[in-house]
């Protein structure tokens, strides 16, 4: 064996440390939102209305996963950070999970398990009914994020997981849907997706 060779298995495992680190902290800082909030519900600091701060924020971190999410391909191909597609699906999996946490404090902290008042809600109001077909494509994504199921899925499973991006455009018609007054942070939530997608369409018309 020669020394490079040698070299390079000594940097290895060290490489390898670094990438589980690197994920770990990527996983902790994730949780930071869900563990602001618990500490404002037991410190009772989330306002007047503690339920619907909890509900927004759970939603709009659903929405900031799925744009950070739909950023990593941009950031490895424009800006040369190759290593980001490591955490992308930590990432997208990240945005299902505020996304159930999101649905579960609705069914639970505003309708408390009413199944016929949330299938009512579901049906009759336009921006829930968006929000939970989101969810539910979520759902079929998360399914289907693991490595045995892109191995099943083959070619399919990159026709599946395009389905990113009308979830991220519901979820973003679902924030101004059910804004009232201050549009400001759904049309900057928009104006980012809108980029995102343009660079996709781009890139597709380039090729």
């Amino acid at each position: 064996m020669s020394v490079k060779s040698l070299g390079a298995t000594a940097i290895m495992p060290s490489n390898r440390a670094n990438q589980k680190l690197y994920k770990l902290t990527l996983f902790l800082v994730c949780l930071l939102p869900l563990a602001l909030l618990f500490n404002g519900a037991v410190t009772n600091s989330l306002g007047v209305n503690p339920v619907e701060t909890i509900i927004r924020t759970t939603g709009d971190w659903t929405l900031y996963f799925l744009l950070i999410t739909l950023s990593v391909t941009p950031a490895r191909k424009l800006l040369g950070f190759k290593s980001l597609i490591r955490y992308r699906r930590m990432l997208g999996l990240y945005a299902f999970f505020y996304g159930c946490m999101h649905f579960l404090s609705y069914i639970w902290f505003d309708q408390f398990f009413d199944i016929a008042e949330i299938f009512k809600d579901i049906v009759k109001r336009p921006f829930i009914t968006l929000g939970f077909i989101s969810l539910l494509l979520m759902s079929l994504l998360a399914i289907t994020s693991t490595n045995k199921m892109m191995q099943r899925l083959k070619r399919n499973w990159k026709r599946v997981h395009q389905l990113v991006y009308p979830i991220a455009i519901m979820g973003v018609l679902h924030f101004f849907m059910m804004t009232k007054a201050d549009y400001k942070q759904p049309l900057i939530l928009a104006t980012i997706l809108l980029t995102l997608l343009g660079y996709r369409l781009l890139v597709f018309r380039i090729k």
